[in-house]
C-alpha cells in the first residue's frame, strides 16, 4: 500500500507540472491571437500610407509640359523674349507644369501669402497630365509669344498646403466634370485666398438661376417651344412664354466683354431671363461653360444672331407713349444698345418704367461693352435684392466674375505653365499693366518716366544704385521681386528690365522683369490674340501689388479678379513733361464710363456721391462712376 500511495503522489505531482503551462497557454493564446491581428492591421495601414505617398511623389515627378517648353538664352526664346532682371536664370525644371511641385511659403511678405501648388491631388494630377498630352500639338505652336525661361534644376518641393473650399464658400455649384475645366479645381491654389464670402442670398439666387437655366437653356424642350412662340409672334406683340432670354452681343475688345458680361448676367438674375452669348469662334477657347449641364453659347442655328429685323429699345418706348403700356403692343423681342453711347432713350434704361417694360419681353438683345452695374444700382425696383445680394458693394465683380470666368484647359496650361516657371519663387509679385491710347503720338520716354514715377516714388520696387539720388542699405534683404509687365509693346519691359539687369539695388533685393507677350495692336475676332489677352489678365490678377492704367477695362478684369486696388498711371496727353500722380484706387470694381447722366424726372445728376450713397466718381475721370462699400 505504501509503495502504491507513493506512485500515486507521484502522478498527482506529475500532472500539476503538465497543467501548469498547459493551463498557462490556454489563457494566454486568445490574447496573443489579438495582438497578432492588431500588429498586422497597423503594419498594413503603415505600408498602405507610404505606398501611398511614394505612388504620389512619383506621380507628381513624371508629370511632363512639352507645351510650355521653350529654351533659349535668359533673354530671348522662341522669337519672343523673356525678361529676366540682373542675369538670374530661374531653377524650375521644363518637366513642370500644372499640379508639379508647390510653392514655398514667403513669411516675409507683409501679407501672410496661401501656399500655392504645383501638386493639388493624385487625382487631378492625372487628369493634368493625359489633358496636357492632348493640347501639347496646338498649344505649343501657337506658344512662340507666351515667353517662358530656360531652365535646368527641378523646383522645390515641399507639403501640399491646406485644402481650402473649392467651391468658394458656396459661390460655385458642385457636380461639375472636373477634367473638363481644371481651373475650376485648381485656381484655389494660385494667388492670395480671399476674405470676401458670398452672401447667402446671392448663393441662393445664384442656384435659382441654375435651375432656371437647366430648364430653359439651348436644346431644352422649353427653350425650342419659347423660341419658335417668340418668333411667330414677332409682328404681333408680346405673347407669353415658360422662358424669357437675355442675349448678350460683344462690342470692343476682351477687356470690355467681360465686364459688360458681368453687368448682363446681374441683370439675367434680376429678370428671370436666361443669358445667352453670342460667342464666336475667337472666343470658344477661352472660358469653361458656368453653368451646370447646360450651355450659355447662343446656338448657331437660332434666329436672334441678326437683329436687324428686331425692334429697337427706342421704337418701343415711342409706342408705350402712343399706347399707354398695353401688353399687346410690345414687341416679343427688343434690341438695346448699351455700348459707350450718348444716345437719349438708353439713359432712361435705370429708371422703372423702362424696366418694367422690358421686363415683360420674352428676348432681349443688349449690346454693351461697358460695366453699367451702377444703373441697375440706380434702378429703384432692383436696389433691395442687389443690396442684399452684395452686403459689400464693391466684391460684386469680385464674386461674379470668379462664378463666371474659369480658364478653358487650353488657357489654363498656359496660365500656370508661365507662372510655375517665371513667377512662383518670387517672395513678391507686382504686376504692371500698361496701356498707351495714343501710342504714335505719345513719346516712349514720358511714358517709362510716368512708371517709374509711379514704381519707385511709391516704393514698390527698389532704386537702382545710380539713379539720382539714391543711397545704398546697410542691410542687405536678399529677396525677389517678380514683376510681370501686360502690355502691347515690348520696349517697357525692356527699359525696365535692362535698368535691373546685374545692377544692385538699394534695398538689396533682387528683381525680376517678364512679360508673356506682346502683339504690338489690339486685333479683333482673333483666338490666338484673346486667348493672350486672357493669360495677362489672369497672371495680372494673381498680383500681390497692381499697377493699372486708367479707363482700361483690362486691368479692371485683372483687379475685380484678383481683390485687388490698384496704384493708377493716369493717362498721358501728348508731350507732357509734369506728370499726374500715381493714385491708389478706393474700390476694386470696374469704373463704368458712361453712367445716366440724368434722375429719371430728366433733371440732371449734379453729384453722385450725394444722390446715391454706394457711387462714386472714378479716379480716372470725373465723369465716370462705380461701387464703393460705404464712405471712402
Amino acid at each position: 500500500m505504501e509503495i502504491l500511495q507513493a506512485t500515486l503522489d507521484k502522478m498527482e505531482q506529475s500532472f500539476k507540472r503538465f497543467m501548469t503551462p498547459f493551463v498557462v497557454f490556454f489563457l494566454a493564446f486568445p490574447v496573443l491571437i489579438v495582438t497578432l491581428i492588431m500588429y498586422r492591421n497597423s503594419n498594413s495601414t503603415l505600408f498602405e500610407a507610404v505606398s501611398e505617398s511614394v505612388e504620389l511623389r512619383a506621380k507628381t515627378h513624371n508629370i511632363s509640359n512639352d507645351e510650355l517648353g521653350s529654351t533659349g538664352s535668359n533673354n530671348t526664346t522662341n522669337g519672343g523674349f523673356l525678361l529676366g532682371g540682373r542675369g538670374r536664370v530661374h531653377n524650375i525644371s521644363d518637366q513642370n507644369i500644372v499640379g508639379d511641385g508647390i510653392v514655398r511659403h514667403n513669411s516675409s511678405v507683409s501679407e501672410v501669402r496661401d501656399q500655392k501648388i504645383q501638386n493639388v491631388t493624385a487625382a487631378t494630377e492625372g487628369t493634368v497630365t493625359a489633358n496636357n498630352n492632348n493640347l501639347s500639338s496646338k498649344v505649343g505652336s501657337k506658344n512662340d509669344s507666351l515667353n517662358t525661361s530656360s531652365t535646368n534644376d527641378s523646383a522645390a518641393h515641399v507639403e501640399i498646403p491646406d485644402v481650402k473650399d473649392k467651391l468658394l464658400h458656396g459661390l460655385l455649384a458642385s457636380g461639375f466634370d472636373e477634367a473638363s475645366c481644371i481651373s475650376r479645381v485648381q485656381s484655389q491654389f494660385y494667388g492670395k485666398a480671399s476674405p470676401h464670402r458670398p452672401s447667402s442670398y446671392l448663393v441662393s439666387k445664384l442656384r435659382n438661376y441654375e435651375k432656371i437655366h437647366r430648364k430653359c437653356g439651348p436644346n431644352t424642350r422649353a427653350y425650342n417651344r419659347s423660341i419658335v412662340k417668340i418668333v411667330r409672334s414677332k409682328n404681333n406683340g408680346a405673347v407669353g412664354t415658360m422662358c424669357k432670354y437675355l442675349v448678350w452681343t460683344p462690342a470692343n475688345g476682351l477687356g470690355n466683354q467681360m465686364i459688360s458680361i458681368v453687368a448682363t448676367f446681374l441683370y439675367a438674375i434680376l429678370t428671370d431671363k436666361v443669358l445667352l452669348l453670342r460667342f464666336g469662334k475667337d472666343k470658344h477657347g477661352l472660358f469653361c461653360e458656368p453653368f451646370l449641364n447646360s450651355t450659355w453659347i447662343l446656338p448657331q442655328k437660332s434666329p436672334f444672331w441678326n437683329d436687324n429685323q428686331v425692334e429697337t429699345y427706342k421704337s418701343m418706348l415711342e409706342k408705350d407713349k402712343s399706347y399707354n403700356t398695353s401688353k399687346g403692343h410690345l414687341p416679343s423681342s427688343v434690341f438695346l444698345n448699351l455700348a459707350h453711347t450718348r444716345d437719349d432713350p438708353e439713359k432712361f434704361f435705370h429708371c422703372d418704367h423702362s424696366q418694367e417694360l422690358l421686363k415683360k419681353v420674352p428676348l432681349l438683345i443688349l449690346l454693351s461693352d461697358q460695366y453699367f452695374v451702377p444703373s441697375l444700382f440706380m434702378t429703384p425696383i432692383f436696389s433691395w435684392e442687389i443690396n442684399k445680394m452684395f452686403p459689400e458693394k464693391d466684391t460684386l465683380f469680385h464674386h461674379l466674375g470668379r462664378y463666371l470666368f474659369h480658364p478653358s484647359n487650353e488657357a489654363w496650361s498656359l496660365i500656370t505653365g508661365f507662372y510655375q516657371k517665371n513667377l512662383a519663387k518670387a517672395d513678391e509679385r507686382i504686376g504692371l499693366q500698361i496701356r498707351v491710347f495714343n501710342h504714335a503720338s505719345t513719346p516712349k520716354q514720358s511714358v517709362m518716366e510716368l512708371i517709374l514715377s509711379c514704381i519707385i516714388k511709391n516704393q514698390l520696387i527698389p532704386e537702382v544704385l545710380g539713379m539720382q539720388n539714391s543711397v545704398s542699405s546697410t542691410s542687405k534683404n536678399q529677396t525677389t521681386k517678380a514683376v510681370l509687365v501686360a502690355s502691347l509693346y515690348p520696349e517697357y519691359g525692356e527699359n525696365l528690365k535692362t535698368m535691373y539687369l546685374r545692377k544692385e539695388t538699394v534695398s538689396g533685393e533682387v528683381v525680376e522683369v517678364y512679360q508673356a507677350s506682346h502683339e504690338e495692336h489690339q486685333k479683333f475676332n482673333d483666338d490666338m490674340h484673346n486667348i493672350k489677352a486672357w493669360v495677362d489678365m489672369y497672371l495680372l490678377s494673381l498680383s500681390d501689388v497692381l499697377v493699372t492704367t486708367s479707363r482700361s477695362t483690362f486691368g479692371y478684369v485683372a483687379q475685380g479678379l484678383g481683390n485687388l486696388r490698384p496704384w493708377l498711371l493716369q493717362r498721358l496727353a501728348g508731350n507732357e513733361k509734369h506728370f499726374p500722380t500715381c493714385k491708389r484706387d478706393f474700390s476694386m470694381e470696374p469704373c463704368n464710363h458712361y453712367p445716366p447722366k440724368h434722375f429719371c424726372n430728366g433733371k440732371p445728376i449734379e453729384d453722385f456721391a450725394s444722390s446715391f450713397g454706394y457711387l462714386r466718381k472714378c479716379e480716372d475721370s470725373s465723369f465716370q462712376v462705380k461701387l464703393v462699400n460705404g464712405s471712402v
